[in-house]
């Protein structure tokens, strides 16, 4: 670095002598000295830079922003410094860039961004502020007397408050809204890290925010329809991120501001509808649901949300006079499902809200959303409705009559009705309910059938999919709610939860659906997918239901599958989830199930010719499901219809260790170490003399394939999968200690580089 001296020599003698005669050596200046300051930060971090030389160069850079020929190169240079390495500037290289931020200069370039125009000096302006700012957030937020600090405070709330909508026409107010997410953070850890006194300068500091939310709010408020629709797809998103940038920092500031913001937005709202302010009363209602998150299962707002919706809000929403945007309609229906908590808790809102919203299902624009907030009102308030389940389900014909509902839609709220019949006490109506339920869909059936019979492929395949997912819904709902404990290891009530005469003729047709629509559609991944759902949605259930399906519909349903089935991996996965179900079963019909699941899993692997790599997703699962065997299904390995077949599937799962896809590599050491760690468990004797068996005999090969990977053959993600076998084996077998060290000292073993001793000191630290 002997030239640093001579570099900045020749810079100013440039800088003082051409400042006013050749703008563009100045230029070249600035830039040459940006490039020196921005290498000198990796040099100055390795310690073999001073930096003094460079920053005698300094003020005559900063003395540049008062310069109108060179300022966007000298604001972009000082940007660029302030935002890599602020620390290159003294104190007094920032007093003095302080003293030009609040120059009249500074302020006409201000003054040209409010009023819109964003001409190049302009934008470098307010780059060069927020650069300032992220870098003295401290000293702005504790000297909130000083009048220098009040005037950038000032300058940092006009940007914005710059004329253009933000991403289309204003593309300062993105990175200003990011300081103030960083103000406000610097606020709340300041506030917790000084519980006991608050700091003098906080409630000026609050009174920021206050004005910045404000801002935002008037920010967030959507344009014209005709001029939205004239925006780039670059606009729209940069516009939509904006507005997803206000909901983070309307969340942060509810712990600064507490219910004072909330109770102010509300005042806004109902001023919009008063004034039919459409697009203000939509950000404001935007503004409103950004707070559910933090404020929705308090009853502090109550009241507030009581003046809020026991307005005229939901009754104008639906009146067709009033030529509202479908924006704000939308927004209306999305700030219901963030407030659940409150309709729960005030049900007296709740004939309004719902009549809204199911309006707003014949409306294209709103459809999608007002399903998901019916849901989630049904969902919440199932108890308060119950006496209303009729109602629902004499609107969700006459939807169906309408015939323009889309299939999400209707998804939806056939699932939010079975929500409310889920509440119902009453076992018989509850049957009746379930069973109008079930008829709707088979309405979807019979279309699927009809279409597929006419050739109408892709209209068969949305009705079939869209009733199979109606039935995934409506068995979610059914079941039991999460605040109420399930144990799933009882098996109290198991003997008597299949045997449920009031539900077979609800479950018959429920499986004849499945059928039909497999029938209509063929083999199709969605659709064994789809059914699949359907049969687990009962699974977690303990008390019977019209989902709380007989293991033997399970049984036929996996055993009905081959290696052509698409999605074979989700069936067998759906066995399995069955088994885990009943992991201490000793019902007769889980028995044979268990047996119909091990003889066609077996059936399957002989079918890929006991290799696993010719179908490796499927290798994965046959193993996986062999897996949810043990310990506790582990005996009907001995059955006699399966006995014959363990051997070779024992060796098939060995020579998934050995194969070179990943997936069977890892369901085989989960196989292996649910095997060794076995042994802790006591079981029949002829149960564990097979494992022991088991053991004896595959032990070492075992063994070797996982040392031999551990060894070199592996990659490195993979040791950890390869070590819990290895560490299970190590705990429970006397043999471990031989089986290890013959591994590692065979002749094939895969490293040439592992010295005899570096093994043994391995073996030791193992065992």
């Amino acid at each position: 670095m002997t030239n640093i001296e001579d570099v900045v020599q020749l810079l100013r003698f440039a800088l003082e002598t051409k400042s006013d005669q050749d703008l563009k050596i100045v230029e070249e200046c600035v830039k040459c000295f940006k490039s020196w300051v921005i290498y000198a930060h990796g040099a100055w971090i390795d310690r073999t830079i001073q930096l003094d030389p460079l920053r005698l160069l300094t003020p005559y850079i900063l003395r540049l922003l008062w310069h109108a020929g060179v300022f966007e190169t000298t604001a972009d240079c000082l940007t660029e410094i302030l935002g890599t390495f602020s620390a290159f500037f003294t104190s007094e290289d920032l007093a003095m860039l302080v003293r030009f931020l609040i120059s009249e200069r500074a302020q006409r370039l201000l003054s040209s961004l409010v009023e819109g125009d964003f001409e190049p000096d302009a934008v470098a302006f307010a780059r060069l502020l927020l650069a300032y700012g992220d870098v003295s957030i401290q000293d702005l937020t504790k000297e909130p007397n000083s009048p220098s600090v009040q005037t950038i405070m000032q300058e940092f709330m006009q940007l914005l408050a710059c004329e253009g909508w933000a991403g289309a026409d204003d593309d300062i107010c993105i990175p200003a809204l990011e300081f103030w997410q960083s103000y406000t953070e610097y606020l709340i850890d300041s506030l917790f890290a000084n519980e006991d006194q608050a700091e003098p300068w906080m409630d000026s500091a609050r009174q920021y925010v206050v004005k910045i939310l404000e801002q935002c709010w008037a920010k967030v408020r959507m344009p014209a329809e005709e001029v939205y629709a004239q925006w780039s797809s670059d606009a729209k998103g940069d516009f939509k991120a904006f507005r997803a940038d206000v909901e983070d920092l309307l969340q942060s500031s509810y712990t600064l501001l507490g219910t004072g913001i909330f109770n102010r937005l509300t005042d806004l709202a109902l001023e919009a509808l008063r004034n039919h302010a459409w697009l203000h009363l939509e950000a404001t209602l935007f503004c409103l649901n950004a707070l559910s998150e933090s404020i929705s299962d308090e009853d502090v707002v109550d009241g507030t949300l009581s003046t809020l919706f026991g307005s005229a809000l939901f009754a104008n929403m639906m009146d067709p006079t009033l030529s509202i945007p479908p924006k704000t309609q939308q927004t209306a229906v999305t700030v219901i499902t963030g407030f659940t908590a409150f309709f729960e808790r005030r049900t007296q809102f709740l004939p309004s809200m719902l009549t809204f919203l199911f309006n707003s299902l014949r409306n294209s624009a709103l459809a999608g959303v007002a399903a998901k907030a019916i849901y989630s009102t049904c969902d919440s308030c199932r108890k308060s409705l119950v006496s209303e389940v009729d109602a629902f389900l004499q609107q969700y014909e006459a939807l169906l009559e309408w015939r323009g509902m889309e299939a999400g839609s209707k998804e939806r709220v056939i699932g939010a009705i079975a929500a409310i019949v889920q509440a119902v006490s009453a076992v018989q109506q509850k049957s009746e309910n379930v069973a109008k339920l079930i008829g709707f869909v088979e309405q979807d059936v019979q279309a699927c059938h009809q279409s597929a019979k006419n050739g109408s492929v892709e209209e068969a395949q949305e009705q079939g999919l869209c009733a199979l997912r109606c039935l995934i819904n409506v068995g979610k709902a059914l079941q039991e709610p999460a605040d109420v404990a399930i144990d799933l290891e009882s098996e109290s009530a198991s003997h008597d939860i299949y045997d449920t005469p009031i539900w077979a003729a609800s479950q018959a047709r429920i499986v004849r659906c499945l059928y039909a629509v497999s029938a209509a559609l063929g083999r199709n991944g969605d659709v064994v997918e789809a059914s699949c759902q359907v049969l687990r949605t009962g699974y977690k259930e303990t008390s019977p239901g019209p989902f709380v399906f007989s293991p033997e519909i399970t049984e036929a349903f996996v055993a009905s599958s081959s290696l052509d089935t698409p999605r074979l991996d989700y069936v067998l996965d759906t066995a399995g989830a069955m088994l885990a179900r009943h992991i201490k079963a000793t019902l007769p019909t889980v028995e044979s199930a268990a047996v119909v699941f091990l003889v066609h899993l077996f059936h399957l692997v002989a079918a890929m010719s006991y290799n696993p790599t010719n179908e490796p997703e499927i290798t994965s699962s046959c193993i996986d499901l062999a897996s949810k065997y043990i310990p506790y299904h582990f005996h009907t390995f001995l059955d006699p219809r399966c006995r014959d077949q363990v051997a070779n599937f024992i060796l098939f799962t060995i020579r998934s260790m050995m194969c070179p896809e990943t997936m069977p590599r890892r369901s085989a050491a989960f196989f292996w170490t649910s095997i060794f760690q076995f042994q802790r468990h006591e079981f029949a004797m002829d149960v564990q003399a097979m494992v022991d068996n088991i053991v004896a005999q595959y032990g070492p090969q075992v063994t070797q394939v996982i040392i031999h990977k551990i060894g070199g053959e592996a990659a490195r993600s993979e040791l950890e999968t390869l070590a819990d076998p290895l560490r299970k084996m190590v705990f429970a077998q006397p043999r471990a200690k031989q089986w290890i060290s013959d591994a590692l000292f065979s002749s094939a073993f895969p490293s040439s580089k592992v010295s005899d001793g570096e093994k043994r000191i391995w073996l030791q630290q193992v065992l």
